[in-house]
Order: structure tokens, then C-alpha cells, then sequence
């Protein structure tokens, strides 16, 4: 065979070489959109597990009935909402580090079990909302339900939107809901559902248990949905968030300004103080307006941010300054400057 010849089956060869890794490479590169190679990869790589719910649970130190089925069912629907809508729970996390430090205080001062808490973060998501209804703030108070419970709601003041006045007036709700029906998860429920809508079906089913209560599909799930949060925020790792400390909103560092006349332009105010109107709504989301009508000169706080305002927030908080100790167990958590993720 000549020297020719060779170069021809060579080139040949080469060629047919080439055109088969070609082919390989086509056939591979749609491999993966056929169904039979997209389920294998999927089940290979791609992995949701069910959830071992508690044994015992509580809310407000009273039991959760977690043997009924119907119970056992209502709770693993909340736990895994909340475990697997995850971008929803961690905010949840977030945000409640902040908030819960502002309103367990209250609570415990007017006698409300911490667990309340909870039902602020489920209400608002630690969010100045508004329901279709109308209900605001925090706490989701309606503007009639406010003013009976001393929340100031006009033009340029609406006390739904601020947090410890809100707070107080729940707090009243829920000790007027506890002299009609002595148990806390029924008060719970009542927030949700009203003093007399609950007393209403209490009667006509004739039962005083929560759990044995057939309620519209928003109060069955409310208790449910209260203590699936509180589970996953007392017991984060249990259902797979790590969370650094630097990952939470932290407290933040105010200084507090007492006013007694009108404020004629809040924006103004703000700059002669060293701050913009910005940060002044911010922190006092309860001036609806850029003035403050005071003609009966009652006394107002309005919170400001602290001398150093953000080198106490970098500082302290987000780059762990080992002067600063923080032990917190707001979340049943305890956030330890010595490690950097929460432990239980």
C-alpha cells in the first residue's frame, strides 16, 4: 500500500472518528431533557423529606392534643408550609429577633403568656401590613377595634403602627378575651375570630376545647399555624435553618425625643436633628403624614437613631465585637458571640 493510499484511510479514519464524537456529544447534550434521564437525575439529586412531628407540645403552658389525628394531620400541614416556604421562615427568624425583644417585656408586664408573641409574627409577618379589611400594623387591629382599645387612629397619627401602644392594646384584648373563657389557646383563637363568634360556636357545638371546635378553615388552621412557627423558631436546626448570629435583624441602638407641641414639617425636623425623613418614618411608622397636629399639646416619643448609629449596628451586631455580650432567648435560642450559629 503507498504512502498515498495510507494518508487517504488515515484521514478517513480521522474523519468518521471525529464525526461519531460529534454524534456522542449531540445525543449527550439532549440526553438530560429526555424524561427517563431527567426523573433518574432528579431522584438521584433532588431530595424532600417528610417531618417527625413533636411528641408534646404546648402553647401558653397549656397541652396540644398532638394523639388526635386530626390534630397530628392540622399541625405536619402548617409545619411543612412554614418548613419549606424557607426564603418566608428565615425572614421569620429575622425579623422576630428584633420584635420579639420589644414585645415579650410587654407582655409579661400586663401577665399575657410569651408565647403571644407568635401571634403578632403570624398576623403581619413583622410588617407594617394592611389587610384587604383594613386591619393594620403589627397586631392587624381594624381602626374601630383600635379606639376601643386606646389606639389613637386619625390623619396623621395612626397608633396601630406603633409597636409598644399596639402591643399594650392587645394586651388588653387578651385579658378581656381570659375573664370570658379562662384558657389561653381559646383566647388565642378569639383574636382571629372574635369574643363572640367563638362563644357563638362554643355554644352551638357544645364543647370548651379549641381542639374539639369544627371553625372556619382561617381559625381551625390559626392555633395550628401559631405553634408550627413557634416549633421551628424554638427549634431551628430540628427542621434545617442555620442561622448566624450576624444573619438576624438586630436591635436598633435609639435615643428617644419627648415632644409636646406641633411638628409643622417633619421633614425639616429630621435635618435640623442630623437625620433625613426617611429614617425618622422608619422608626416612627406611626407619623402617617409630614406633620404632626399636636393643638392639644399631648406629650409624644419619637424614637431617633442612637449618637454612632451605625457604628453600633456594624460593630456590635453584624461584626461581632467581643465587648458586646448577647444572650438571648426570645427565640428559645441562645445567639453566643463565642460561636457563630445559633445553638439550641
Amino acid at each position: 500500500m503507498n504512502h498515498l493510499n495510507k494518508t487517504k484511510i488515515y484521514t478517513v479514519a480521522i474523519v468518521l472518528m471525529l464525526l461519531l464524537i460529534s454524534i456522542n456529544l449531540i445525543v449527550y447534550s439532549f440526553k438530560p431533557y429526555t424524561d427517563d434521564y431527567y426523573k433518574e437525575e432528579f431522584s438521584k439529586n433532588y431530595k424532600v423529606y417528610s417531618l417527625s412531628l413533636p411528641n408534646k407540645l404546648y402553647f401558653a403552658n397549656e397541652a396540644v392534643p398532638v394523639n388526635q389525628f386530626d390534630v397530628r394531620e392540622s399541625l405536619d400541614r402548617e409545619l411543612l408550609l412554614n418548613t419549606y416556604w424557607q426564603s418566608q421562615s428565615i425572614l421569620l427568624h429575622k425579623r422576630a429577633y428584633r420584635w420579639f425583644q420589644r414585645i415579650s417585656p410587654i407582655l409579661k408586664k400586663n401577665g399575657i403568656p410569651d408565647d403571644f408573641k407568635y401571634i403578632a409574627l403570624i398576623e403581619s409577618g413583622f410588617t407594617n401590613a394592611v389587610s384587604p379589611s383594613g386591619a393594620t400594623g403589627f397586631w392587624q387591629f381594624l381602626d374601630k377595634t383600635a379606639n376601643n382599645y386606646g389606639l389613637v387612629v386619625n390623619e396623621n397619627i395612626d397608633e396601630r403602627y406603633h409597636v409598644e401602644k399596639a402591643t399594650e392594646a392587645a394586651c388588653k384584648y387578651f385579658k378581656e378575651a381570659y375573664n370570658k373563657f379562662g384558657n389561653w389557646t381559646l383566647v388565642a383563637a378569639s383574636y382571629n375570630m372574635g369574643i363572640t363568634g367563638l362563644s357563638k360556636q362554643m355554644e352551638t357545638q357544645k364543647v370548651n376545647n379549641y381542639y374539639d371546635l369544627l371553625l372556619n378553615q382561617e381559625t381551625a388552621r390559626y392555633i395550628f399555624r401559631i405553634l408550627a412557627v413557634k416549633e421551628i423558631l424554638e427549634s431551628p436546626q430540628k427542621y434545617g435553618f442555620v442561622l448566624r448570629k450576624k444573619d438576624l435583624y438586630p436591635q436598633i441602638p435609639m435615643q428617644k425625643v419627648t415632644v409636646d407641641s406641633s411638628i409643622a414639617n417633619i421633614a425639616d425636623y429630621a435635618q435640623k436633628l442630623g437625620f433625613n425623613y426617611k429614617i425618622i418614618k422608619i422608626l416612627n411608622p406611626w407619623l402617617r403624614q409630614n406633620v404632626l397636629d399636636n393643638k392639644l399639646n399631648k406629650t409624644y416619643i419619637i424614637d431617633l437613631p442612637a449618637k454612632n448609629f451605625d457604628e453600633l449596628m456594624l460593630t456590635e451586631i453584624y461584626l461581632g465585637n467581643p465587648s458586646y455580650k448577647l444572650k438571648n432567648d426570645t427565640l428559645g435560642v441562645i445567639y453566643s458571640l463565642d460561636k457563630d450559629t445559633i445553638t439550641n
